[in-house]
């Protein structure tokens, strides 16, 4: 079987989807990897590494490969040029990327998506949206450090003393979670809110102090997802955010729905009562963000408040996130792939919950019924 780790063509996208030392260690006489020409350069990786790991380097790898390995969606272009029957691997955003799945389906390509890799401690080590959440929420506050034109620690100098930057972080799964640790060593004083209850106990043990509302365990999913809210209480938490905006150097947030467009948690109010110099980092942009002034891709300056929708955030630190993705990716391929063979085992629960098409036809439920639902 042929593995094909294209060049990424999103653009400003750094990262690669498997690392040389992976393919040394999962190539075999039943596995063989082709990479496009140049895949790895954005992380700092040049085509003799992987010719060294035993790959063949080649100018388009889709024609020939039984299995397809990137990061993000394929390009309708990008489709046409797979082999009809072969596989892929990515992020697919099957929920509302619906032509992209019936494309798939109809060229009779079995997708495995990313996104939806279950949420489970057995597979925790295939989990790329958690992997490069860690990296988004790293790189966050060091993309606030730089906007502020503040210290983040404090300092006591000579010209006297410096107090601590104050941060607020929104929203405390995995990407708030590391936003919290980075700021916290940088020195900050840190507040973070979320609507799920197990996360006070979290923000609390990395020192942080949770802003409190009287909170509900149907705040979160089974998979430990948050859910949306009712008037009241996101009249309450308006409340608490505003009040808490107009005191911080810095907001980062990360607040995401499964599914479903980023909830808006930062209204124009808000921004407006903000101090010049401070910032918004909205790690939500992707999803058209939490903040009801972020351009999603774009970072514009409203009265001094500068408020960033820089998208992909991962791909700005691309050699730990392309590691982290590519461990991830290949503990994926070892799972799917058997006597060099890709199986399509709907008893493994890995398989059953991310293999989107198969055989021409949508097999995954949930897109099923919500591409189904677009059409009647």
């Amino acid at each position: 079987m042929i593995i094909g780790v294209p060049k990424e063509s999103l653009s400003g996208e750094t990262r690669v989807a498997i690392l040389p030392e992976e393919i040394q260690r999962l190539r075999s006489d039943e596995l063989a990897f082709r990479v496009e020409t140049g895949a790895g350069i954005g992380s700092f990786i040049a085509d003799e590494k992987y010719s060294d790991s035993g790959a063949e380097i080649l100018p388009d790898v889709f024609p020939d490969s039984d299995l397809i390995v990137r990061i993000n969606p394929p390009s309708e272009e990008e489709v046409s040029r797979c082999k009809d029957g072969s596989c892929l691997i990515s992020l697919l955003n099957p929920f509302t990327n619906h032509d992209l799945v019936r494309k798939l389906a109809k060229k009779n390509i079995s997708s495995f998506c990313l996104e939806l890799i279950p949420r489970s401690t057995y597979a925790q080590s295939m989990d790329v949206l958690s992997s490069q959440a860690t990296v988004a929420g790293y790189r966050a506050v060091l993309n606030a450090a730089s906007h502020m034109g503040k210290f983040f620690p404090m300092l006591m100098t000579p010209a006297g003393t410096i107090r601590p930057a104050q941060v607020l972080i929104i929203g405390v799964g995995v990407a708030g979670l590391q936003a919290i640790a980075t700021a916290s060593r940088l020195g900050a004083k840190i507040e973070a809110f979320d609507v799920r209850p197990a996360a006070r106990e979290q923000v609390e043990s990395l020192g942080a102090k949770f802003l409190y509302m009287e909170l509900d365990e149907s705040a979160e999913t089974d998979s430990g997802y948050a859910v949306e809210m009712d008037e009241e209480f996101i009249r309450k938490e308006m409340e608490l955010l505003h009040n808490a905006s107009k005191r911080v150097d810095a907001i980062i947030t990360t607040a995401l729905i499964f599914g479903k467009k980023a909830p808006i948690l930062i209204k124009d109010y808000m921004v407006k009562d903000m101090h010049p110099g401070s910032c918004i980092i909205d790690l939500a942009a992707e999803n058209g963000g939490n903040c009801e002034m972020t351009r999603p891709g774009e970072i514009r300056n409203h009265n001094g408040v500068i408020i960033d929708g820089t998208l992909n955030l991962p791909a700005q630190v691309p050699f730990h996130a392309s590691q982290m993705l590519s461990k991830n990716i290949a503990k994926l391929l070892t799972e799917i792939i058997e006597n060099g063979k890709v199986k399509f085992d709907m008893e493994n629960e890995v398989i059953k919950g991310c293999l989107v098409t198969h055989e021409g036809e949508i097999i995954h439920e949930t897109t099923k019924n919500i591409i189904e639902g677009e059409s009647n």
